[in-house]
């Protein structure tokens, strides 16, 4: 009987631990996923084209089509999607003070580019 309880703490113990390597899993992807979307806010306050945001997406899924392995393919795409949206041309000019306005400021979520 002892054995057994030794076997089921084992056990338990591998779940919680796959549990806790989901938990930070899902919040590097929150995280992403939160970068991402403030980048879109960005763009869209900036007034960019459905069609320029377009290409982006598409250039987005189509660097990730084929996903690397040891990678998770949505953080991958997310992080891919991140980087394209941080390197549009819009966003580095933008006026200073539009740049660092006190909303984005008060927010320590706000990528700066």
């Amino acid at each position: 009987e002892l054995q057994q309880k030794v076997e089921e703490t084992e056990v338990l113990k591998m779940e919680l631990q796959m549990l806790e390597t989901e938990r930070v899993r899902l919040s590097l992807v929150e995280e992403k996923l939160l970068d991402v979307l403030q980048l879109l806010q960005q763009l869209r306050g900036l007034n960019i084209s459905k069609r320029a945001l377009g290409k982006i997406l598409l250039s987005t899924l189509e660097s990730c089509r084929d996903p690397q392995p040891g990678k998770a393919q949505l953080l991958e795409v997310l992080d891919t999607l991140q980087q394209e949206l941080a390197a549009c041309e819009l966003l580095h000019k933008q006026p200073l003070e539009q740049a660092q306005s006190p909303r984005s400021l008060s927010n320590p979520l706000v990528i700066s580019c």
